[in-house]
């Protein structure tokens, strides 16, 4: 049986990939940071509909002791680790101008600190070791191409991307592959501000004339995981119906 950690395993993709990845077998790995009642209650589904091994970790992913205490957690009662998805993260929109220092620090912390800790410590402790193991990292399409009055959020998913090359290429001859998704405009939590017209206004930029769903990123995290893109690593493989191309 393989096993996967799942950052942010709580909100919507994340709780999507956890679904999706425990259809396809894997024991999982809920991590949250505040959203307890949501990763306890994913866990009880998962186990209910799967029968796999499900645990639940907080952790605050900016922390690296806290990072390392997952960590340690984790290895009590796993032996192994598979999969990591780095998809713990957060968005502000602001104009640059405005956005503060503390502002700043705490968006590259949440969406970039957290895939270096994270991907430190499963490398270290279980998948160099065992010369195997699949990274899949999230990011946004506004880490392609950039996003006005999201400069902090477009730096540091441009950062994810430009970690996601370096270590494919780094740790590929110890066999362990390192990808990311780059979802556009997908239908979460994170859209709760954004009113009608706004998301109208985005359904129609979009060349599918739709938005994203979880479950779509689901699916890609999932193929990126799987032996069928074993020959694939250091990609960055875009899930936005067309809106970057």
């Amino acid at each position: 049986m393989k096993t996967a950690i799942i950052t942010g395993g709580a909100g919507g993709i994340g709780s999507a990939v956890c679904r999706r990845l425990a259809k396809n077998g894997y024991d999982i790995a809920i991590h949250y940071h505040t959203r307890q009642r949501e990763a306890e209650r994913l866990a009880d589904e998962i186990l209910n509909n799967y029968q796999n091994k499900v645990k639940v970790y907080r952790a605050d992913l900016t922390d690296f002791e806290s990072v390392a205490t997952l960590f340690d957690n984790f290895s009590k009662d796993f032996a192994s680790l598979d999969v990591l998805v780095n998809n713990a993260g957060k968005a502000q929109q602001k104009l640059f101008t405005d956005i503060t220092p503390q502002e700043w620090r705490s968006m590259t912390a949440s969406n970039l600190d957290s895939v270096f800790y994270c991907s430190r410590e499963a490398l270290r402790r279980f998948m160099l070791p065992a010369h195997r193991g699949a990274i899949v990292n999230i990011s946004s399409m506004w880490g392609q191409v950039g996003a006005s009055c999201e400069v902090h959020y477009s730096a540091s998913k441009a950062g994810v991307i430009g970690l996601t090359k370096a270590l494919a290429k780094e740790v590929g001859l110890s066999g362990i592959r390192v990808n990311c998704v780059a979802p556009g405009v997908v239908m979460t939590d994170m859209m709760k501000d954004f009113d009608s017209d706004t998301l109208a206004a985005l359904r129609e930029e979009t060349p599918l004339n739709a938005l994203g769903t979880p479950e779509q990123i689901a699916e890609a995290v999932a193929f990126l995981c799987s032996d069928k893109a074993g020959f694939i690593t250091g990609q960055v493989l875009g899930v936005n119906g067309g809106f970057v191309i």
